[in-house]
């Protein structure tokens, strides 16, 4: 930092500044929440002045900062952006007043930086983690670096144009998301007419491991990577967090997952149920919990991929149809799973309605994937132009490395 622009308190460059509104019965009032991690407000609907506990509240104007003291560790805070302006907030909601030596936009973007939430989180108190607060005074006390009003204006012009190319890709993205589901439900109107077959008529369905204490009571325990419903998604396997888990020799080398095999969650929210992908064998010996299914085709004439196709475009209905739902949770069982309908039609067929949708899964995930490294550009970058480890020139807003 010692050759970057000069640390100052943000109390010299803003003030907390609360402007108060009464809450009167049968007035509608707006009420908004503050994102976690410098992402914005949100709406939260209409509030009648009689319906809540509070005398009043905070008034949100536009270019103001707003945070939220519970959880400020969490980052939330943000810039009143021009559509929020009157909404209102509880006393939970600070607000502060830009001086003239600050860009509002620049501060939006500041709100964003990891840099900043950490100051924070350094500077909340209390003892229990989920009610630590960080109180206005608090916040004005962080240090941080303050370029010139005309460098923050070139660093908005470039950080702006990096958030237009992640909406634009985010937005192509969400296109072809529509679009799959639309080739699922043009797939299923056109195979509505031929005769189908249970899962279980072609498939061999086997849950997962059960953690059993007695088994790290057994010799020669093997630890071997496992799959848990966080990892299984509809389309997609995550296997950026893997877990481990020690068992038998025995049971690993049972559970086993294959390439070709297809992966179908048993439970969760209901609109999740039977959700998956095709195994591809990315981690040698490679098992799954008792949550995840794994389905093995055994009969050449299917194809697993659009066994798999199948079971999340069509099988999102079914299986919320035929899935049992207690308190907060859904599922289905073997039983169930083993009854799932698939059309039983040639297998150039099923492989071409596979390649066609799996072109444009991969299309999409190229696409999530490209907006996730400019997310991970743009978090470092705005450090970097604090810093002046990256300067702009400010006649044209190009980075100087």
């Amino acid at each position: 930092m010692s050759d970057g622009y000069s640390l100052r308190p943000l109390g010299e460059v803003m003030r907390l500044d609360i402007q108060r509104t009464p809450m009167f019965p049968a007035t509608t009032y707006r009420l908004a929440g503050v994102l976690n991690a410098g992402q914005g407000l949100v709406a939260k609907g209409e509030l009648d002045g009689g319906d809540t506990e509070y005398a009043a509240m905070n008034v949100l104007r536009v270019d103001q900062v707003v945070m939220r003291k519970l959880t400020a560790w969490e980052g939330p805070i943000t810039v009143v952006p021009a559509e929020f302006d009157g909404f209102v907030v509880s006393n939970e909601f600070p607000t502060f007043t830009l001086g003239p030596e600050l860009v509002p936009d620049w501060m939006r973007h500041v709100c964003r930086s990891p840099r900043l939430w950490a100051e924070m989180k350094n500077r909340v108190s209390g003892t229990v983690q989920r009610r630590k607060r960080l109180n206005p005074e608090q916040l004005l006390q962080i240090q941080l670096p303050i370029p010139p009003r005309e460098v923050q204006e070139r660093i908005v012009e470039v950080l702006d144009a990096v958030d237009d190319q992640v909406a634009a890709l985010d937005a192509e993205a969400d296109v072809l998301d529509e679009l799959w589901w639309a080739l699922g439900r043009e797939m299923a109107a056109e195979v509505a007419g031929d005769a189908t077959v249970p899962l279980a008529s072609f498939c061999d369905i086997s849950g997962g491991l059960t953690k059993n204490k007695k088994d790290l009571e057994q010799p020669e325990l093997v630890e071997v990577p496992y799959l848990r419903v966080a990892n299984v998604h509809r389309r997609h396997l995550n296997l950026s967090e893997v877990a481990t888990i020690q068992t038998t020799r025995a049971k690993a080398d049972k559970l086993r997952l294959h390439a070709g095999d297809i992966l179908m969650n048993e439970g969760g929210d209901k609109d999740k149920l039977g959700r998956g992908h095709v195994w591809e064998d990315q981690i040698p010996n490679c098992i799954h919990q008792n949550h995840v299914f794994r389905v093995r085709v055994t009969d050449q004439r299917f194809d697993p991929y659009f066994v798999s196709a199948w079971g999340n475009t069509f099988g999102r209905e079914w299986f919320e149809t035929f899935g049992t739902q207690t308190t907060g949770i859904a599922s289905i069982n073997r039983a169930t799973l083993s009854r799932f309908p698939v059309p039983d039609i040639p297998l150039s067929v099923q492989q071409d309605w596979a390649e066609r949708l799996g072109v444009v899964v991969e299309t999409m995930n190229t696409l999530r994937s490209q907006a996730s490294s400019l997310r991970a550009i743009r978090a470092s970058l705005v450090s970097s132009l604090l810093e002046q480890s990256i300067t702009i020139n400010i006649d044209s807003a190009e980075l100087e490395m």
